[in-house]
Formats: structure tokens, sequence, C-alpha cells
């Protein structure tokens, strides 16, 4: 398993609409993209414009099939509205989450 993590600036006037879209997209990759395992979203509790989504695929393999050339079709509405900081995959060692 791995975790993507996504950067995201967005600005407070576009957050609730960021956020229906993002739900929307991060749910249509999960029943769409092979590998693709979901995602949940954070907002800094400082910098309401800094958004992290975090994704969990089932391999590096699936993941890189779905980024491509780093600007899949799936998130430009998403990218429409937020700036995408960075995008960085790390290796899942464990989760103890419930």
């Amino acid at each position: 398993m791995i975790r993507v993590v996504y950067r995201w600036k967005v600005g407070e006037e576009n957050f609730e609409n960021f956020q229906k879209i993002w739900s929307h997209t991060t749910n249509r990759i999960h029943e769409t993209v092979p590998g693709a395992l979901g995602s949940f979203m954070l907002r800094s509790a400082e910098d309401n414009t800094e958004v992290i989504t975090v994704a969990k695929w089932d391999s590096m393999e699936s993941w890189k099939a779905f980024w491509g050339s780093e600007n899949p079709s799936e998130m430009v509405e998403m990218r429409k509205i937020g700036e995408r900081i960075s995008a960085m995959a790390y290796d899942e060692i464990g989760d103890f989450t419930r």
C-alpha cells in the first residue's frame, strides 16, 4: 500500500466548492480507477487556505498509471479552483487508525 499526499492552496471563498468537487472526484476515482482505495481531506487549523488530501493506493504502479503526466483529467475541476502545490507518494508502513 502507498499513500499519496497532495498539498493544495485553496482560497477561503472557494473552499466549500473545492470540498464538493473533491468529494465527487475522489469517489469517482475510487469507483473507476484500478488500485484506488479512497482518500481523506485535512484543512489547516492555522491557515484555512492550506488543504491536504491523502489518497490510498494498492501499489505505486497503480498510482503511477493514474498519475501519468501529473495532470490526470479526473482532477481538472479541482485544479481550476485550487493550486496543487505538491504530490508525494509514501510507502505505508503501518496504520493503526480505526
